[in-house]
């Protein structure tokens, strides 16, 4: 009889949101959950193995030096590491510091900002050691977790769809809010896996899912911008929970560079 994959589920800077949609997917899961040893998954079990893991699988970015250190050893003892959700993939929300000085948040917010040790940036997984594999999402879908997880118990490759969030709206019979309202909606260059729930009601996408491949996000913010919508908004809807992934972080500075230029 095979040895059950080792499966490790970890968590740094992050909500849980993640690893509660683990949870929440348990129905679906019982068919696989045998498959597998839950070998340290602190979310739901005080059961502890110190590995080394077949799979491990990280929620959260890295804003400590401990962290820093911690994913390093996780790496090592892990044949497979898999990391889930947007902070994980993307730095989070909590990434909105990278654009600031975090002292001044720290001073502002703690009434002893001493005791506070963290890094000047919260950064994605992928920053520190290398990722086998990415599941976005704020949370991540419990569709294409289970999809992951029954891919790695048969050692194939998941199957995800390439396509945008727009995909999704159409399939479902969403207006458009970008056509019917003039929202700015950031559908057209987001991953699909939501089921397209903001404009399902009647409000733009905020790119949970993160940038689609080959994703234009620079040309759309520049077509919504000549079409009247507020600059300033236009950066907020893009740097929010996946702002610091390397396209919209990047399309974001060109377009606050073309806004400095264009005001000068």
């Amino acid at each position: 009889m095979s040895r059950k994959p080792k499966l490790g589920v970890f968590k740094f800077a992050s909500c849980d949101g993640c690893q509660l949609s683990m949870l929440d997917a348990e129905e679906h899961l019982l068919g696989i959950a045998g498959q597998v040893d839950i070998a340290y998954f602190l979310e739901a079990r005080s059961h502890i193995d110190a590995g080394p893991y077949d799979v491990a699988l990280v929620e959260g970015s890295v804003t400590t030096a401990h962290d820093a250190e911690r994913i390093q050893e996780i790496r090592r003892k892990s044949k497979t590491l898999i990391t889930i959700g947007a902070c994980a993939t993307a730095g989070g929300i909590q990434a909105l510091r990278n654009w600031h000085d975090v002292d001044d948040f720290i001073r502002y917010v703690y009434a002893h900002p001493d005791y506070i040790q963290t890094l000047k940036t919260s950064t994605p997984i992928a920053d520190h050691v290398q990722v086998d594999f990415e599941l976005r999402g704020c949370p991540i879908s419990v569709e294409q977790l289970v999809e992951l997880i029954t891919s790695v118990v048969l050692g194939r490759k998941p199957r995800f769809p390439n396509e945008s969030v727009c995909m999704e709206c159409k399939r479902q019979g969403t207006v458009c809010v970008v056509v019917a309202q003039g929202t700015p909606c950031l559908g057209p260059v987001t991953h699909s896996g939501c089921g397209s729930i903001c404009p399902a009601h009647n409000r733009g996408c905020y790119g949970c899912f993160g940038p689609k491949e080959n994703a234009q996000p620079l040309g759309l913010l520049r077509d919504y911008q000549s079409h009247g919508c507020d600059q300033r908004q236009l950066v907020d809807l893009v740097r929010n929970f996946n702002g610091y992934s390397p396209e919209f972080r990047e399309a974001v500075e060109q377009f606050e560079t073309s806004i400095s230029s264009d005001n000068a």
